[in-house]
């Protein structure tokens, strides 16, 4: 028995997301030198970044 078109494919987790999450919005502030741990304490309202 074969499986259906809709249950979708087994490398669905390999698509390129445009959106990232908190913890990862933190680690490319860090890599662009905009995050400094002393200062930065809160995780809200972070400033849009780009998907690297």
């Amino acid at each position: 028995m074969s499986r259906h078109k809709s249950f979708g494919k087994s490398n669905k987790g390999a698509v390129k997301r445009n959106v990232l999450k908190r913890y990862e919005r933190v680690e490319v502030l860090k890599k662009l030198g905009l995050w400094d741990e002393k200062k930065n304490k809160s995780v809200t309202g972070l400033p849009k970044t780009p998907i690297l």
